[in-house]
Protein backbone atom coordinates (compact mmCIF):
# COMPACT_ATOMS: atom_id res chain seq x y z
CA UNK A 1 0.00 0.00 0.00
CA UNK A 2 1.21 3.23 -1.21
CA UNK A 3 0.62 6.90 0.41
CA UNK A 4 1.36 10.01 -0.72
CA UNK A 5 3.27 12.62 1.90
CA UNK A 6 6.02 14.52 2.03
CA UNK A 7 9.02 13.81 0.41
CA UNK A 8 10.27 10.62 2.78
CA UNK A 9 11.20 7.52 1.75
CA UNK A 10 10.15 4.30 4.21
CA UNK A 11 11.76 1.19 3.27
CA UNK A 12 10.10 -0.70 6.03
CA UNK A 13 7.20 0.63 8.43
CA UNK A 14 5.52 -0.83 11.38
CA UNK A 15 1.76 -0.41 11.04
CA UNK A 16 1.12 -0.49 14.51
CA UNK A 17 -3.06 -1.00 15.18
CA UNK A 18 -2.47 -1.16 19.06
CA UNK A 19 -0.79 0.37 21.65
CA UNK A 20 3.06 -0.51 22.62
CA UNK A 21 2.72 -3.42 25.44
CA UNK A 22 4.52 -4.87 27.72
CA UNK A 23 4.24 -8.48 26.28
CA UNK A 24 3.25 -8.16 23.12
CA UNK A 25 3.50 -5.51 19.79
CA UNK A 26 0.43 -5.71 17.70
CA UNK A 27 1.69 -4.76 14.25
CA UNK A 28 1.49 -4.97 10.30
CA UNK A 29 4.75 -4.33 7.94
CA UNK A 30 4.08 -2.65 5.01
CA UNK A 31 6.83 -1.19 2.54
CA UNK A 32 7.82 1.55 0.77
CA UNK A 33 5.65 4.17 1.76
CA UNK A 34 5.96 6.96 0.63
CA UNK A 35 4.60 11.00 2.52
CA UNK A 36 3.20 13.64 -0.79
CA UNK A 37 4.19 17.02 -0.38
CA UNK A 38 2.23 19.09 2.45
CA UNK A 39 1.84 22.89 3.39
CA UNK A 40 2.07 26.02 1.71
CA UNK A 41 5.86 25.94 -0.18
CA UNK A 42 8.60 28.02 1.54
CA UNK A 43 6.02 31.14 2.01
CA UNK A 44 6.19 32.97 5.26
CA UNK A 45 9.89 31.85 6.17
CA UNK A 46 9.18 28.36 5.99
CA UNK A 47 11.19 25.52 4.00
CA UNK A 48 9.84 24.01 0.95
CA UNK A 49 9.05 20.84 3.70
CA UNK A 50 7.13 22.99 5.66
CA UNK A 51 10.03 23.06 8.08
CA UNK A 52 10.52 25.48 11.03
CA UNK A 53 10.57 29.22 10.10
CA UNK A 54 13.96 31.40 10.60
CA UNK A 55 11.89 32.95 14.16
CA UNK A 56 10.71 29.07 15.49
CA UNK A 57 14.72 28.32 15.26
CA UNK A 58 16.29 31.06 16.84
CA UNK A 59 13.46 30.46 20.00
CA UNK A 60 14.69 26.96 20.19
CA UNK A 61 18.03 27.58 20.05
CA UNK A 62 18.20 30.68 22.46
CA UNK A 63 16.33 28.48 24.85
CA UNK A 64 18.89 25.64 24.88
CA UNK A 65 21.73 27.96 24.63
CA UNK A 66 20.12 29.66 28.06
CA UNK A 67 19.58 26.45 29.42
CA UNK A 68 23.53 25.22 29.15
CA UNK A 69 24.85 28.85 30.07
CA UNK A 70 22.30 30.11 33.01
CA UNK A 71 20.63 26.60 34.22
CA UNK A 72 21.60 26.53 38.05
CA UNK A 73 23.11 22.87 36.94
CA UNK A 74 24.59 21.38 33.95
CA UNK A 75 22.33 19.68 31.52
CA UNK A 76 22.60 16.88 29.27
CA UNK A 77 22.44 17.78 25.93
CA UNK A 78 21.25 14.50 24.67
CA UNK A 79 18.31 14.93 27.22
CA UNK A 80 17.45 18.08 25.92
CA UNK A 81 17.26 17.20 22.63
CA UNK A 82 14.96 14.16 23.28
CA UNK A 83 12.86 16.39 25.49
CA UNK A 84 11.93 18.73 22.91
CA UNK A 85 11.23 15.93 21.04
CA UNK A 86 9.63 14.22 23.81
CA UNK A 87 7.28 17.79 24.35
CA UNK A 88 5.84 18.39 20.88
CA UNK A 89 4.71 14.61 20.37
CA UNK A 90 3.17 14.75 24.04
CA UNK A 91 1.40 18.22 22.95
CA UNK A 92 -0.52 15.87 20.48
CA UNK A 93 -2.30 14.32 23.04
CA UNK A 94 -2.17 11.23 21.62
CA UNK A 95 -1.18 8.19 23.70
CA UNK A 96 -0.64 6.12 20.96
CA UNK A 97 1.72 8.54 19.35
CA UNK A 98 5.23 8.48 21.58
CA UNK A 99 8.89 9.22 20.91
CA UNK A 100 11.79 6.17 21.64
CA UNK A 101 15.74 7.00 22.84
CA UNK A 102 18.30 5.04 21.50
CA UNK A 103 17.91 2.42 24.29
CA UNK A 104 14.34 2.41 24.30
CA UNK A 105 14.32 1.96 20.55
CA UNK A 106 16.60 -1.01 20.85
CA UNK A 107 14.33 -2.54 23.30
CA UNK A 108 11.15 -1.86 21.22
CA UNK A 109 13.17 -3.78 18.15
CA UNK A 110 13.70 -6.39 20.24
CA UNK A 111 9.73 -7.43 21.09
CA UNK A 112 9.01 -7.51 17.48
CA UNK A 113 10.63 -11.00 17.68
CA UNK A 114 8.46 -11.83 20.21
CA UNK A 115 11.31 -13.05 22.37
CA UNK A 116 11.10 -11.32 25.13
CA UNK A 117 9.53 -11.99 28.42
CA UNK A 118 7.33 -10.25 30.41
CA UNK A 119 3.76 -10.74 32.32
CA UNK A 120 1.65 -10.51 29.20
CA UNK A 121 -0.78 -7.09 29.32
CA UNK A 122 -0.99 -4.68 26.54
CA UNK A 123 -1.09 -0.91 27.63
CA UNK A 124 -1.34 2.40 27.21
CA UNK A 125 -0.83 5.78 28.55
CA UNK A 126 -3.31 7.85 28.84
CA UNK A 127 -3.83 11.34 30.81
CA UNK A 128 -0.37 10.29 32.23
CA UNK A 129 -1.51 6.62 33.59
CA UNK A 130 -0.77 3.27 32.61
CA UNK A 131 -4.40 1.68 31.85
CA UNK A 132 -4.50 -1.81 30.79
CA UNK A 133 -5.91 -2.67 27.42
CA UNK A 134 -5.95 -6.15 27.82
CA UNK A 135 -4.18 -9.07 29.22
CA UNK A 136 -3.18 -12.09 26.68
CA UNK A 137 -5.01 -14.67 27.31
CA UNK A 138 -3.16 -17.43 29.20
CA UNK A 139 -0.57 -14.79 30.16
CA UNK A 140 0.87 -14.03 33.96
CA UNK A 141 -0.87 -11.34 34.04
CA UNK A 142 -4.62 -13.10 32.96
CA UNK A 143 -3.81 -15.75 35.84
CA UNK A 144 -3.01 -13.13 38.38
CA UNK A 145 -6.54 -11.33 37.69
CA UNK A 146 -5.04 -8.41 35.70
CA UNK A 147 -8.12 -6.68 33.76
CA UNK A 148 -8.54 -4.35 31.19
CA UNK A 149 -8.78 -0.61 32.23
CA UNK A 150 -6.52 -1.22 35.53
CA UNK A 151 -4.40 1.48 35.69
CA UNK A 152 -1.16 0.05 37.08
CA UNK A 153 0.44 2.84 39.54
CA UNK A 154 3.78 1.51 40.67
CA UNK A 155 5.84 -1.77 40.13
CA UNK A 156 8.25 -3.68 42.86
CA UNK A 157 7.64 -0.03 44.46
CA UNK A 158 8.25 2.12 41.60
CA UNK A 159 5.96 4.58 40.61
CA UNK A 160 5.23 5.05 36.84
CA UNK A 161 3.50 8.72 37.37
CA UNK A 162 5.87 11.20 35.10
CA UNK A 163 7.49 8.35 33.06
CA UNK A 164 6.99 7.47 28.98
CA UNK A 165 5.11 4.31 28.12
CA UNK A 166 8.48 2.90 27.41
CA UNK A 167 10.04 3.01 30.06
CA UNK A 168 7.26 2.02 31.97
CA UNK A 169 7.00 -0.75 30.15
CA UNK A 170 10.66 -1.42 30.76
CA UNK A 171 9.65 -1.80 34.66
CA UNK A 172 6.85 -3.92 34.12
CA UNK A 173 8.62 -6.60 31.90
CA UNK A 174 11.42 -8.84 32.94
CA UNK A 175 13.14 -12.13 33.45
CA UNK A 176 11.32 -15.18 33.19
CA UNK A 177 10.46 -16.20 36.93
CA UNK A 178 11.01 -12.98 38.13
CA UNK A 179 8.15 -10.75 40.39
CA UNK A 180 6.59 -8.00 39.44
CA UNK A 181 4.67 -6.85 42.63
CA UNK A 182 1.88 -3.71 40.74
CA UNK A 183 -0.08 -1.70 42.67
CA UNK A 184 -3.50 -1.31 40.70
CA UNK A 185 -6.35 0.68 40.64
CA UNK A 186 -9.88 -0.46 39.36
CA UNK A 187 -13.01 1.51 38.91
CA UNK A 188 -12.24 4.13 41.48
CA UNK A 189 -11.71 1.49 44.31
CA UNK A 190 -8.40 2.03 46.59
CA UNK A 191 -4.98 0.55 45.21
CA UNK A 192 -4.83 -3.10 45.44
CA UNK A 193 -1.20 -5.14 45.28
CA UNK A 194 -1.45 -7.85 42.79
CA UNK A 195 2.08 -10.02 42.08
CA UNK A 196 2.52 -11.40 38.63
CA UNK A 197 5.86 -14.06 38.00
CA UNK A 198 7.02 -12.95 34.90
CA UNK A 199 6.83 -15.80 32.11
CA UNK A 200 7.78 -16.73 28.27
CA UNK A 201 4.30 -15.08 26.77
CA UNK A 202 2.65 -17.62 25.31
CA UNK A 203 2.89 -17.88 21.40
CA UNK A 204 0.25 -20.33 20.49
CA UNK A 205 -1.94 -18.00 19.05
CA UNK A 206 -5.04 -20.30 17.86
CA UNK A 207 -7.02 -22.69 19.30
CA UNK A 208 -10.07 -25.18 18.07
CA UNK A 209 -12.22 -27.59 18.71
CA UNK A 210 -15.69 -29.08 18.00
CA UNK A 211 -18.51 -28.16 19.83
CA UNK A 212 -21.73 -29.44 20.58
CA UNK A 213 -24.30 -30.46 17.62
CA UNK A 214 -21.46 -29.77 15.04
CA UNK A 215 -20.67 -26.25 16.17
CA UNK A 216 -16.39 -25.61 15.91
CA UNK A 217 -14.96 -22.76 18.19
CA UNK A 218 -11.76 -21.23 17.35
CA UNK A 219 -10.14 -19.00 19.37
CA UNK A 220 -7.31 -15.93 18.90
CA UNK A 221 -5.58 -14.82 21.01
CA UNK A 222 -3.54 -12.25 18.94
CA UNK A 223 -2.90 -11.61 15.10
CA UNK A 224 1.14 -12.12 14.62
CA UNK A 225 3.12 -13.89 11.83
CA UNK A 226 1.83 -17.06 12.39
CA UNK A 227 -1.52 -16.38 12.81
CA UNK A 228 -3.32 -16.71 9.79
CA UNK A 229 -1.99 -19.95 8.73
CA UNK A 230 -2.88 -21.62 12.09
CA UNK A 231 -6.16 -19.98 11.80
CA UNK A 232 -6.71 -21.31 8.41
CA UNK A 233 -5.37 -25.18 8.82
CA UNK A 234 -7.68 -25.33 12.04
CA UNK A 235 -10.55 -24.10 10.50
CA UNK A 236 -10.26 -26.17 7.61
CA UNK A 237 -9.79 -29.28 10.07
CA UNK A 238 -12.87 -28.12 11.67
CA UNK A 239 -14.65 -28.15 8.17
CA UNK A 240 -13.27 -31.30 7.58
CA UNK A 241 -15.56 -32.91 10.46
CA UNK A 242 -18.16 -31.53 9.39
CA UNK A 243 -18.61 -28.70 10.97
CA UNK A 244 -22.26 -27.04 10.57
CA UNK A 245 -21.52 -23.41 12.24
CA UNK A 246 -18.84 -21.59 13.58
CA UNK A 247 -18.14 -19.50 16.83
CA UNK A 248 -15.18 -17.32 16.56
CA UNK A 249 -13.75 -16.04 20.03
CA UNK A 250 -11.60 -12.68 20.47
CA UNK A 251 -12.20 -12.05 24.33
CA UNK A 252 -9.20 -10.30 25.32
CA UNK A 253 -7.38 -10.26 22.29
CA UNK A 254 -5.70 -6.85 22.14
CA UNK A 255 -5.07 -7.13 18.12
CA UNK A 256 -1.60 -7.78 15.79
CA UNK A 257 -0.93 -7.44 12.16
CA UNK A 258 -3.29 -6.09 9.61
CA UNK A 259 -1.92 -8.64 7.34
CA UNK A 260 -3.14 -11.49 9.00
CA UNK A 261 -6.67 -10.16 10.23
CA UNK A 262 -6.91 -9.26 6.22
CA UNK A 263 -5.73 -12.82 4.96
CA UNK A 264 -8.08 -14.73 7.89
CA UNK A 265 -11.20 -12.73 7.01
CA UNK A 266 -10.84 -13.13 3.49
CA UNK A 267 -12.74 -16.59 3.12
CA UNK A 268 -15.55 -15.19 5.13
CA UNK A 269 -16.25 -11.98 3.18
CA UNK A 270 -17.73 -12.14 -0.11
CA UNK A 271 -15.72 -11.24 -3.58
CA UNK A 272 -15.38 -7.70 -3.86
CA UNK A 273 -16.66 -6.43 -0.82
CA UNK A 274 -14.14 -4.40 1.28
CA UNK A 275 -12.88 -6.02 4.47
CA UNK A 276 -11.42 -2.97 6.28
CA UNK A 277 -10.67 0.52 5.05
CA UNK A 278 -8.02 3.02 6.08
CA UNK A 279 -8.30 7.01 6.14
CA UNK A 280 -5.48 9.78 5.99
CA UNK A 281 -5.85 13.01 7.73
CA UNK A 282 -7.38 14.48 4.27
CA UNK A 283 -10.09 12.36 4.37
CA UNK A 284 -8.69 10.09 1.30
CA UNK A 285 -9.64 6.76 2.23
CA UNK A 286 -8.44 3.32 0.82
CA UNK A 287 -10.44 0.05 0.72
CA UNK A 288 -8.89 -3.75 0.99
CA UNK A 289 -11.18 -5.86 -1.42
CA UNK A 290 -12.04 -9.12 -0.47
CA UNK A 291 -11.23 -11.47 -3.35
CA UNK A 292 -12.55 -14.25 -1.54
CA UNK A 293 -16.06 -16.20 -0.91
CA UNK A 294 -18.65 -16.41 2.00
CA UNK A 295 -19.15 -19.40 4.22
CA UNK A 296 -22.20 -21.69 3.85
CA UNK A 297 -22.52 -21.31 7.83
CA UNK A 298 -23.87 -19.45 10.37
CA UNK A 299 -20.98 -17.43 12.31
CA UNK A 300 -20.74 -15.71 16.00
CA UNK A 301 -18.53 -13.74 17.35
CA UNK A 302 -17.30 -13.55 20.80
CA UNK A 303 -16.41 -9.89 22.07
CA UNK A 304 -15.64 -7.97 25.05
CA UNK A 305 -14.04 -4.90 26.31
CA UNK A 306 -10.28 -6.44 25.92
CA UNK A 307 -11.15 -6.93 22.37
CA UNK A 308 -9.10 -4.06 21.05
CA UNK A 309 -7.52 -2.89 17.02
CA UNK A 310 -7.42 -6.05 14.85
CA UNK A 311 -9.76 -7.83 16.94
CA UNK A 312 -12.16 -4.96 16.59
CA UNK A 313 -11.58 -5.53 12.59
CA UNK A 314 -12.37 -8.68 12.38
CA UNK A 315 -15.33 -8.43 14.24
CA UNK A 316 -16.69 -5.41 12.00
CA UNK A 317 -16.13 -7.30 8.94
CA UNK A 318 -17.68 -10.38 9.84
CA UNK A 319 -20.66 -8.39 11.41
CA UNK A 320 -21.06 -6.10 8.42
CA UNK A 321 -19.57 -8.12 5.58
CA UNK A 322 -20.69 -11.78 6.37
CA UNK A 323 -23.65 -11.72 8.63
CA UNK A 324 -22.35 -13.06 11.78
CA UNK A 325 -23.38 -12.27 15.18
CA UNK A 326 -21.26 -10.52 17.69
CA UNK A 327 -22.48 -11.55 20.82
CA UNK A 328 -20.78 -10.51 24.62
CA UNK A 329 -19.62 -7.22 25.41
CA UNK A 330 -19.00 -3.75 23.46
CA UNK A 331 -15.52 -3.46 22.53
CA UNK A 332 -12.21 -1.19 23.53
CA UNK A 333 -12.50 0.87 20.65
CA UNK A 334 -8.91 1.13 19.23
CA UNK A 335 -9.23 2.47 15.70
CA UNK A 336 -5.82 4.35 14.52
CA UNK A 337 -2.96 2.99 12.88
CA UNK A 338 0.68 4.16 14.04
CA UNK A 339 3.81 3.82 11.38
CA UNK A 340 7.64 3.86 13.03
CA UNK A 341 10.27 6.28 12.14
CA UNK A 342 13.54 4.70 12.82
CA UNK A 343 15.23 5.57 9.82
CA UNK A 344 14.71 8.56 9.56
CA UNK A 345 15.47 9.43 12.60
CA UNK A 346 19.30 8.73 11.81
CA UNK A 347 20.32 7.97 15.15
CA UNK A 348 19.16 4.69 16.33
CA UNK A 349 15.98 6.35 18.38
CA UNK A 350 12.29 6.36 17.18
CA UNK A 351 9.02 8.04 16.85
CA UNK A 352 5.96 5.85 16.58
CA UNK A 353 3.27 8.61 15.21
CA UNK A 354 -0.46 8.15 14.27
CA UNK A 355 -0.96 8.90 10.66
CA UNK A 356 -4.56 7.08 9.85
CA UNK A 357 -7.34 6.18 11.47
CA UNK A 358 -9.35 2.61 9.82
CA UNK A 359 -12.75 1.99 9.59
CA UNK A 360 -15.33 -1.22 9.29
CA UNK A 361 -16.40 -2.07 5.68
CA UNK A 362 -19.54 0.19 6.15
CA UNK A 363 -17.08 3.20 6.84
CA UNK A 364 -18.02 3.84 10.59
CA UNK A 365 -15.35 4.76 12.98
CA UNK A 366 -14.94 2.85 16.31
CA UNK A 367 -12.14 4.66 18.46
CA UNK A 368 -13.40 5.41 21.60
CA UNK A 369 -16.31 4.07 21.07
CA UNK A 370 -16.19 0.32 20.25
CA UNK A 371 -18.54 -1.65 18.36
CA UNK A 372 -21.76 -2.79 20.28
CA UNK A 373 -22.65 -6.51 20.28
CA UNK A 374 -26.19 -7.72 18.28
CA UNK A 375 -26.45 -9.98 21.45
CA UNK A 376 -25.19 -8.48 24.30
CA UNK A 377 -24.13 -11.06 27.48
CA UNK A 378 -22.38 -10.32 30.73
CA UNK A 379 -20.82 -12.70 32.58
CA UNK A 380 -21.59 -13.90 36.05
CA UNK A 381 -20.43 -11.17 38.89
CA UNK A 382 -17.68 -12.98 40.41
CA UNK A 383 -16.32 -13.11 36.91
CA UNK A 384 -15.38 -9.52 37.98
CA UNK A 385 -14.33 -9.83 41.32
CA UNK A 386 -10.72 -8.44 42.00
CA UNK A 387 -8.31 -10.28 43.87
CA UNK A 388 -8.20 -9.63 48.02
CA UNK A 389 -5.10 -7.16 49.15
CA UNK A 390 -4.56 -9.45 51.40
CA UNK A 391 -2.89 -6.92 53.84
CA UNK A 392 -5.19 -7.91 56.54
CA UNK A 393 -7.24 -10.47 58.15
CA UNK A 394 -10.51 -10.14 56.80
CA UNK A 395 -13.06 -11.20 60.47
CA UNK A 396 -16.60 -9.96 61.34
CA UNK A 397 -17.91 -6.76 60.94
CA UNK A 398 -15.27 -5.67 58.82
CA UNK A 399 -16.54 -3.36 56.27
CA UNK A 400 -14.81 -2.47 52.43
CA UNK A 401 -13.68 -3.64 48.75
CA UNK A 402 -12.02 -6.71 49.98
CA UNK A 403 -14.97 -8.27 51.75
CA UNK A 404 -17.26 -7.11 48.96
CA UNK A 405 -15.27 -9.39 46.44
CA UNK A 406 -14.77 -11.91 49.20
CA UNK A 407 -18.64 -11.92 49.24
CA UNK A 408 -18.71 -12.33 45.23
CA UNK A 409 -16.39 -14.94 45.15
CA UNK A 410 -18.10 -17.12 47.96
CA UNK A 411 -21.86 -16.61 45.83
CA UNK A 412 -19.75 -17.87 43.07
CA UNK A 413 -18.48 -20.65 44.88
CA UNK A 414 -22.25 -21.13 45.71
CA UNK A 415 -21.65 -20.64 49.91
CA UNK A 416 -24.93 -18.06 50.49
CA UNK A 417 -22.42 -14.98 52.14
CA UNK A 418 -25.82 -13.81 52.65
CA UNK A 419 -24.98 -10.26 51.57
CA UNK A 420 -22.51 -8.70 48.54
CA UNK A 421 -22.25 -5.10 49.79
CA UNK A 422 -19.05 -4.92 52.15
CA UNK A 423 -20.17 -6.27 55.11
CA UNK A 424 -18.67 -8.93 56.98
CA UNK A 425 -21.53 -10.55 58.64
CA UNK A 426 -22.07 -13.30 60.84
CA UNK A 427 -23.60 -14.94 57.49
CA UNK A 428 -20.31 -14.45 55.50
CA UNK A 429 -18.15 -15.83 58.17
CA UNK A 430 -20.40 -18.98 57.97
CA UNK A 431 -19.70 -19.24 54.55
CA UNK A 432 -15.76 -18.77 55.18
CA UNK A 433 -16.07 -21.72 57.70
CA UNK A 434 -17.57 -23.95 55.28
CA UNK A 435 -15.33 -23.40 52.62
CA UNK A 436 -12.35 -23.41 54.66
CA UNK A 437 -13.57 -27.04 56.05
CA UNK A 438 -14.12 -27.85 52.45
CA UNK A 439 -10.73 -27.19 51.41
CA UNK A 440 -8.75 -28.68 54.78
CA UNK A 441 -8.03 -24.96 56.28
CA UNK A 442 -8.47 -24.01 60.17
CA UNK A 443 -12.46 -23.09 60.03
CA UNK A 444 -12.05 -20.11 62.30
CA UNK A 445 -14.61 -18.00 59.69
CA UNK A 446 -11.40 -15.30 59.11
CA UNK A 447 -9.96 -14.64 55.79
CA UNK A 448 -5.96 -14.53 56.18
CA UNK A 449 -3.81 -14.51 53.20
CA UNK A 450 -3.57 -18.30 52.74
CA UNK A 451 -7.68 -18.80 53.02
CA UNK A 452 -7.39 -15.45 50.18
CA UNK A 453 -5.40 -17.54 47.90
CA UNK A 454 -7.24 -20.54 48.02
CA UNK A 455 -10.67 -18.74 47.74
CA UNK A 456 -9.09 -17.13 44.38
CA UNK A 457 -8.09 -20.23 43.23
CA UNK A 458 -11.32 -21.77 43.80
CA UNK A 459 -13.21 -19.25 41.65
CA UNK A 460 -10.41 -18.68 38.88
CA UNK A 461 -11.19 -22.90 38.25
CA UNK A 462 -14.75 -22.10 38.04
CA UNK A 463 -14.05 -19.01 35.60
CA UNK A 464 -11.95 -21.27 33.27
CA UNK A 465 -15.12 -23.77 33.70
CA UNK A 466 -16.61 -23.75 29.91
CA UNK A 467 -19.95 -24.98 31.62
CA UNK A 468 -19.93 -20.98 33.24
CA UNK A 469 -18.64 -18.88 30.28
CA UNK A 470 -22.47 -17.40 29.67
CA UNK A 471 -21.30 -15.62 26.59
CA UNK A 472 -20.33 -19.17 24.66
CA UNK A 473 -23.26 -20.48 25.79
CA UNK A 474 -25.54 -17.64 24.17
CA UNK A 475 -22.97 -17.69 20.92
CA UNK A 476 -24.06 -21.85 21.06
CA UNK A 477 -27.52 -20.93 21.15
CA UNK A 478 -27.21 -18.26 18.57
CA UNK A 479 -25.40 -20.55 15.73
CA UNK A 480 -27.87 -23.34 16.74
CA UNK A 481 -31.01 -21.57 15.93
CA UNK A 482 -29.41 -20.06 13.07
CA UNK A 483 -28.68 -23.42 11.67
CA UNK A 484 -32.72 -24.52 12.34
CA UNK A 485 -33.50 -21.77 10.22
CA UNK A 486 -31.57 -22.59 6.70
Amino acid sequence: MFWKGRNLYILLAFILLAMFASSVLTLTIVGPLSFAEQGSGASGGKSAAGGFTSQELKKLSTTYELIQSQYLQEADRTKLVDGAIRGMLDSLNDPYTTYMDQKEAEQFNDMLSSSFQGIGAEVSLEEGKVKVVSPIKGSPAERAGIRTNDIIVSVNGEKLDGLTLTEAVMKIRGAKGSQAKLQVMRGGAEPIDIVVVRDDIPIETVHSEMLEDGIGKIEVREFVQNTAKAFKEQLKALEDQGMRGLIIDVRGDPGGMLQAVVEMLEPFVPSGKPIVQVEDRAGKREQTISKGASKPYPISVLINNGSASASEIMAGALQEAAGAKLVGEKTYGKGTVQVTYQQEMGDGSNIKMTVMKWLTPNGNWVHQKGIAPDLPVDQPAYFRASPMSKKTTLKADMLGDDVKNLQIMLEGLGLSPGRTDGYFSDKTAQAVKNFQTKSGLTADGEVDAKTAQAIEDAITKEIRDPKNDLQLKAAVDAVKKAIKLK
